[in-house]
């Protein structure tokens, strides 16, 4: 007889059998709605007012007088945001899971400046072909993985020299990126600028092709993941136990954490703390042990649909940069953070 632990349903599907978390899937059925009543609203609203009716005639497929506005301007860019947000979400969601801090993310360790740093550098200076920035965007974001990687292995991947290390790295590839801007053309290093506050502004499908390719590549990596990472939040003792090779795993779950972060910063510029709050909030929502995947995609898409909306609108006619917005809810939630991890190692000592 076997035991099925609280709050949890066992879904069986012929000879497989799925462990699903009751409250985990209300939440991500609650999110997807929400998601996609933002998404109609997202397409409703811009200079000129679009009735949902006719959006929704518009994604059925149906003739409308505001095809125009909400299929080629307005829907290429939500898509764009909706794999971004979704990318960044489930990033962060291993890169936090590895280090099990909530403090870490990949904006915050230092992959997505690498990312930036990269695609600024082959922008400033021409060293690739516009089609080839996302690639180079995931060779920068990789690059600054595997420094923070090297330089925080001592017998062991310890979780605050990890954050504390990639904290580091973050700051210096932040410093070269300022200095490539100094280096190259005028009008290069302003679009450069632009885009390292993170934007949805004349993105389209061929910025969204990219990242849909390649999370369609790493679907099989991702399932991997789900239960990939439910090991890894074992103790190590505990996990040893099981039989779980810990290196392997932690450097799987970074790989895929560090390709999806370097491939979002790609699409939408390496747009800051969207990374940092989605598995956090999908985590407290859930109640889980570890952080929902699923739930993790959606609020980074939540998130970047939401502020990409208030950036267009809450100023209009100025268009704000989407990571503006993301900036100043996520930066008094980094403190915050900061401030709690202080004051519970304070009272434990």
């Amino acid at each position: 007889m076997t035991v099925r632990p609280t709050g949890y349903s066992v879904l069986r599907t012929g000879r497989a059998a799925v462990l699903l978390h009751r409250r985990a899937a209300l939440v991500a059925v609650l999110l997807g709605a929400a998601l996609a009543v933002t998404a109609v609203a997202y397409l409703c609203v811009g200079e000129s007012f679009v009735r949902p009716a006719e959006v929704v005639r518009v994604l059925a497929g149906q003739p409308s007088p505001d095809e125009f506005v909400v299929g080629t301007l307005r829907l290429p860019r939500l898509v764009v945001g909706l794999l971004a947000g979704a990318a960044f979400g489930v990033a962060g969601s291993f890169i936090q899971t590895v280090a099990r801090n909530p403090l870490a993310s990949p904006d915050v360790i230092g992959v997505t400046h690498g990312a930036g740093a990269a695609t600024v550098a082959a922008m400033t200076f021409g060293l690739a072909a516009y089609t080839a920035l996302p690639y180079v965007s995931i060779l920068g974001g990789l690059t600054a993985a595997a420094l923070v990687y090297v330089f925080a292995w001592r017998r062991g991947l310890h979780a605050s020299r990890f954050v504390l290390i990639g904290i580091g790295v973050s700051v210096a590839l932040g410093s070269l990126t300022q200095l490539l801007l100094t280096k190259g053309d005028v009008l290069v290093a302003q679009q450069a600028k632009v885009w390292l506050t993170g934007s949805l502004n004349g993105r389209g499908y061929d910025h969204a092709a990219p990242l849909a390719a390649i999370l369609l590549v790493l679907t099989p990596a991702l399932l991997w993941a789900v239960r990939a990472q439910r090991t890894v939040s074992f103790d190590d003792d505990t996990a040893t136990a099981l039989g779980v090779r810990l290196g392997r795993v932690r450097l799987g779950l970074t790989i895929l954490g560090v390709v999806l972060a370097s491939v979002a910063t790609a699409a939408a510029g390496p747009v800051d703390f969207v990374a940092l709050l989605a598995p956090q909030i999908a985590r407290r929502l859930a109640r889980t042990a570890q952080i929902p995947l699923l739930g993790s995609a959606l609020t980074g898409a939540l998130i970047m649909t939401i502020a990409d909306l208030l950036a267009r609108k809450l100023f209009s006619p100025i268009e704000l940069p989407v990571g503006v917005f993301t900036a100043v809810v996520g930066a008094p939630y980094l403190m915050w953070l900061i401030v709690r991890t202080r004051s519970r190692s304070g009272g434990a000592a």
